[in-house]
């Protein structure tokens, strides 16, 4: 009997990102500042991105790199932005 190593470590990974996720996603709305929701969005778009990289691995198949990859730069022009709205009270300035 042998034992898939890397699956089993992409499975315990991936219940450990969902978790993150989850408690991420409890600290978006509980959240008694708008900067703890900031931080909250932050941190759930990683977990989610580490959690679709994992899929990848598991599955031995490029798309969810792709999809990762967008997330991330979805993620990051979002925090920015976020951070601006928060620091200025708007986006565009005039």
């Amino acid at each position: 009997m042998t034992v898939n190593y890397i699956s089993l470590a992409a499975q315990f990974a991936i219940a450990c990102f969902a978790l993150g996720s989850l408690i991420c996603t409890i600290r978006m709305f509980k959240g008694p500042s708008p900067q703890d929701r900031a931080w909250a969005l932050d941190a759930m778009y990683v977990n989610c991105m580490l959690l679709i990289v994992t899929l990848g691995i598991l599955f031995r198949t490029s798309w969810y790199y792709d999809i990762a990859l967008l997330i991330a730069l979805f993620g990051f022009v979002g925090t920015a932005a976020l951070a601006k709205f928060l620091l200025r009270g708007e986006v565009i300035e005039p």
